[in-house]
């Protein structure tokens, strides 16, 4: 694993393959950060199905009004929601969508980003400055690797719980 050099802005995502450690950017998109640090300590996306991993590109979850699959599951509907809390704009930067690094998934309004995100699989530079990217792996990558490809997938990954560092 890992050096964890600022423990309250780094999330540890359990996958069923392992552990994958997530440096938050609070300098870049501090709303973004905010925001997933609060779903994270509520527990808001633990159990949360990664609803569209496209290969090559990337694994998208966050849904924590739909994706959640020990409650109600549906995976049609797994990606069409939130939170209860406001969307929040969008808050662009220069950092690349490269490998591992986290983007803000949003309708085609910029300003609706709210928990969903995803994992860029490989270097996505035609996102750059499109959607907002608030973290980066550091390890466990492979793990992410792993995850179970669709638009759904038909047996859905989950996110098993995601902790704040600080928390652990």
């Amino acid at each position: 694993m890992a050096e964890i050099k600022d423990p309250e802005n780094t999330i540890l995502m359990e996958l069923k393959d392992g552990t994958v450690t997530i440096e938050l950017l609070p300098d870049v998109a501090p709303a973004h950060v905010q925001r997933m640090k609060e779903l994270v300590r509520a527990g808001a996306y633990d159990n949360v199905a990664f609803h569209r991993v496209i290969d090559g590109f990337m694994a998208q979850t966050g849904d924590v009004a739909n994706g959640n699959m020990e409650k109600d599951f549906n995976i049609g509907r797994a990606g069409t929601g939130g939170s209860d809390m406001p969307d929040l704009p969008a808050e662009f930067s220069r950092i690349p969508h490269a490998r591992g690094s986290i983007g803000a998934a949003r309708s085609a309004n910029p300003n609706s980003a709210n928990s969903q995100f995803f994992i860029n699989f490989k270097d996505n530079d035609f996102l750059n400055g499109q959607y907002t990217v608030y973290g980066q792996v550091t390890s466990g990558m492979e793990h992410v690797d792993a995850i179970t490809r669709g638009e759904p997938p038909m047996n859905p990954d989950r996110m098993i719980s995601m902790k704040v560092a600080a928390d652990v």
